[in-house]
């Protein structure tokens, strides 16, 4: 039994909504006499007359009223279907949720956002802020397609990915003694009001690291769990600290200067995802971006020499 393409269906529903081939062709940006040439052959094979033609113009035939009918619901499939596409490339009705580390979220996530909103304008975005502990139970409980961390999960089932490479700084208050220095040694802090996180932590350890490379005991006077709360001590006097450079990562910063740290300690970003899980196409831009920014952080850095 003959059946109906795609195309043909096409050119009948559009002498039928304009009533003449000469109207179709416009409509399609075709030749008439292409288009009259279909609509026979399409009668011809099917066996049916499917419109009564008065002194050019072309009416659905009686007979070929259900025919018309499943015509027009066709066409609303496809115009749903492509509302639908629609929506997906502009994000409406779905959902990102991932994660960052506080240091990340703290100037990178923004940056990031900015370009996901703008390729996807109606995506909804849950960005969760987690501590590494916190991870494993984020990501195989499906809370999330992925987090950015500063140092890779420790778990079988997850599998983690480098993607930036970074390097530790100094972070000292405006019109301190050392801010004079173009670099600064862990040495030059044994004397300071230092602020620190914990070494127990993993990012403790990692802020720890340069002064177990020049062999001084590093000796907190104040500690705090996120790179935020380091960063508002130092700004308001209380001390100097060293941190990830991702953290200070924006241009202007008043009350802070930013040094680079004459031991050269390295801090790694990692994305990790539950083995397996097949992300979905607004995680894969969102990481991608993510390494961008990440990368330009870089890039940037020491980057700080002035008073940026």
């Amino acid at each position: 039994m003959p059946e109906m393409t795609l195309r043909q269906i096409e050119v009948i529903r559009a002498v039928m909504m304009t009533g003449t081939i000469s109207g179709a062709a416009d409509m399609l940006n075709v030749s008439a006499p292409g288009i009259s040439r279909l609509v026979k052959h399409t009668e011809d094979s099917l066996g049916i007359r499917l419109f009564e033609r008065k002194a050019g113009l072309f009416t659905p035939s009686v007979e070929a009223a259900r025919v018309f009918d499943q015509v027009r619901e066709v066409y609303k499939g496809v115009e749903n279907l492509q509302v639908a596409v629609g929506s997906l490339q502009k994000g409406e009705d779905v959902q990102l949720s991932f994660a960052t580390a506080p240091s990340i979220a703290q100037f990178i996530a923004a940056r990031v956002m900015r370009q996901v909103r703008s390729k996807y304008e109606d995506l909804f975005v849950d960005l969760n802020v987690l501590k590494i502990e916190e991870t494993v139970d984020y990501l195989l409980l499906e809370r999330g397609e992925f987090v950015i961390m500063s140092s890779a999960v420790q778990n079988a089932a997850i599998e983690n990915e480098e993607i930036a490479e970074g390097r530790l700084v100094v972070v000292l208050p405006e019109g301190h003694a050392l801010a004079r220095k173009e670099a600064v040694s862990v040495r030059d802090l044994s004397t300071e009001a230092l602020i620190g996180v914990d070494p127990s932590d993993p990012y403790g350890d990692l802020l720890a690291r340069p002064f177990h490379i020049a062999g001084v005991e590093p000796r907190h006077a104040m500690r705090g769990r996120f790179a935020q709360t380091l960063i508002s001590m130092v700004r308001h006097g209380l001390g100097v600290a060293i941190i990830d450079e991702f953290s200070v990562a924006e241009v202007y910063m008043p009350g802070l200067v930013r040094r680079p740290l004459v031991e050269d300690v390295r801090v790694k970003s990692f994305v990790s995802r539950k083995k397996g899980r097949v992300l979905s196409g607004f995680a894969e831009y969102t990481i991608g971006q993510f390494r961008r920014e990440l990368g330009k952080a870089v890039e940037d850095g020491p980057w700080y020499g002035g008073q940026k």
